[in-house]
């Protein structure tokens, strides 16, 4: 798939629009690499969270795309991760192009592909660095500040997770290892 290639105008008359969400396939391999390009730049490789990706592989299963009347617009991944001897999944990158920004793409990705990972019934969260303006709404609760330990530097208040257990969010602690098989 090529890179989403929307002008000022057409972005203009896209409030309308709803954005819709499905499986990323092997063709959207190009649009993602890309939309991550665009949305983080050349830093991104050195993020700790890229470092987290670099250990521990995506679930590629959910690996979703948000789209406008067909054309791919956004992304979202899941890492599977293990916290404390707890399973769950590492949210993200999550990027929506530019053109396509403030049509609730993002969201919709950050709810889906979360509502899908937790009804496997296979990990007990979902935890995420960004911004608590954003995600709290959704139902993100931030973490106690330093109980999880990441493989790099991270702003320990960015630092969020999603659980059906509240309590999840101030007890989690340990570092950030491979899934635990069971």
């Amino acid at each position: 798939m090529t890179s989403v290639t929307a002008t000022p105008a057409d972005a203009a008359s896209m409030p309308s629009r709803v954005p819709t969400v499905r499986p990323a396939t092997a063709e959207d391999t190009v649009f993602i690499d890309d939309l991550q390009a665009i949305a983080f730049g050349p830093g991104r490789f050195a993020r700790t969270a890229f470092r987290i990706r670099e250990r521990f592989p995506i679930d590629t299963s959910l690996s979703l795309v948000a789209e406008v009347d067909g054309v791919a617009c956004g992304s979202v991944w899941m890492t599977p991760i293990s916290i404390g001897g707890k399973n769950g999944y590492m949210l993200g990158p999550l990027a929506t192009h530019p053109n396509y920004r403030k049509l609730g793409a993002g969201k919709l990705l950050a709810r889906e592909v979360t509502k899908r990972a937790l009804a496997r019934g296979e990990g007990e969260f979902v935890m995420l660095v960004g911004d608590r303006d954003y995600y709290c709404p959704l139902g993100w609760e931030p973490t106690t500040l330093g109980n999880i330990q990441f493989p790099g530097p991270v702003d320990p208040t960015r630092v969020l997770l999603f659980a059906e257990d509240r309590t999840l969010a101030s007890t989690l602690t340990g570092p950030i290892e491979a899934w635990q098989e069971r």
